[in-house]
């Protein structure tokens, strides 16, 4: 295969994986902005209708390490063309369903498969390029993740408060029959090179630096989305402003989020270790000015902007973290990774929640600081583990 062939090769590959994380992605999150109208078609209550949600997010904490490594020896086409494949048929089911628990089963499902299409794109994605280039690979991955809940959700809500919430489910399978086409006729046969057994990769387990860098993603993740899922809220009671101004400032700070998946790729590539804790002392700060000039709008625009661009930098930080720290195992550490980021929106969410019934939606932005510190703690941790192995590895 010439350059430029495998140079095109691996655009292509790069696009296809991109669009599949994005619409899964949007089936996960796009449903977060129509609980009511979920509520409403299907005659629950908003919190039964919740479920949607929680449900889904659950699957996932628990399924991701365990997927990705039953399906660790599997042609990589094959899985992604059967993960693609069982997301358009449940959202398809879901077009119609007029049943609730139906309609659970339909997200309950493909939650099993999320871990596994999104574990394999960032291990294809790292594995497509050099190590060197790796960590601009897999962030052109989260602008798919970004992307996913950035436009996702909005385009979502539209679709469903517009024409119906079967019109919003239509709008899922598209996307997803989209990516499975592509897959289909677009991405070559992709067989595994080296089939590693499950106690090779099981035995990753025993390594201290993997926990580490485990407990440090999910303490990041707790930070940067235990605020996030009360953002409009504290936009609403502290900044006071309308939902209108509140939808742009979600906007941007999703936009924001892609800004820092592209800079994070440089950025990792050059100085990982810097990256990894010079970022989350830049977010403690941020969360702080948040917590101090909350009541200004100007300032809290400022403010939410930049913290968008540095939390997607966090964001490919975490997997980062995780997945170098078990590089004989890529797709039971992604899977590892994304475990710890839903453990971590879990966490992150309830203890939030604690501080803003403690102390009033004011106090939101502290129980991020009180993550981003103990997180801190965990990365210089961790940064040094890796220092040590890498100075073991290099001696022997």
């Amino acid at each position: 295969m010439s350059i430029s062939t495998k140079k095109n090769h691996n655009s292509l590959l790069m696009f296809t994986l991109t669009l599949g994380v994005f619409g899964i992605l949007n089936t996960e999150m796009g449903v977060v902005g129509i609980i009511p109208i979920i509520a409403d078609t299907f005659g629950v209550t908003v919190p039964d209708a919740g479920w949607t949600v929680s449900l889904f997010a659950l699957i996932i904490a628990f399924s991701a390490p365990v997927v990705p490594l039953l399906f660790s020896r599997v042609n990589r086409k094959t899985v992604m063309v059967l993960a693609l494949s069982v997301f358009v048929i449940s959202n398809l089911v879901s077009v119609f369903t007029t049943n609730f628990t139906v309609l659970l089963i339909t997200r309950a499902v493909p939650a099993f498969f999320h871990p596994l299409y999104v574990s394999i794109a960032f291990s294809t994605a790292a594995s497509s390029v050099s190590r060197e280039e790796a960590p601009k690979a897999v962030s052109k991955i989260f602008a798919g993740v970004s992307a996913g809940m950035v436009l996702g959700v909005p385009i979502t809500s539209y679709i469903a408060s517009e024409f119906s919430f079967s019109a919003a489910m239509v709008f899922f399978t598209v996307v997803n029959a989209a990516v499975l086409l592509a897959t289909l006729f677009l991405i070559p046969s992709m067989p595994v090179k080296e089939r590693l057994s499950y106690g090779t990769q099981l035995g990753v387990l025993k390594k201290p630096v993997l926990w580490n860098s485990f407990l440090a993603a999910l303490l990041m993740n707790a930070a940067m989305f235990g605020f996030y899922s009360y953002l409009s809220d504290y936009l609403i009671t502290v900044t006071n402003v309308s939902f209108k101004v509140i939808s742009i400032l979600l906007f941007v700070y999703g936009m924001a989020n892609i800004v820092g998946n592209i800079a994070a790729g440089k950025l990792l590539s050059q100085r990982p270790f810097a990256t990894l804790k010079y970022v989350p002392i830049i977010m403690t700060m941020l969360y702080l000015a948040l917590y101090g000039l909350g009541e200004f709008t100007l300032p809290t625009a400022i403010v939410i902007l930049v913290l968008g661009i540095f939390a997607g930098i966090a964001n490919n930080g975490n997997q980062f973290m995780v997945s170098t720290s078990a590089t004989e195992a890529p797709d039971f550490a992604n899977g590892l990774f994304l475990t710890a980021a839903n453990l971590g929106t879990t966490l992150g969410t309830a203890i939030c929640g604690v501080f803003i019934t403690v102390w009033g939606t004011h106090s939101s932005p502290l129980g991020a600081v009180v993550f981003l510190i103990i997180g801190i703690i965990s990365i210089v941790i961790r940064n040094s583990l890796m220092n040590r192995e890498k100075h073991i590895i290099s001696t022997i």
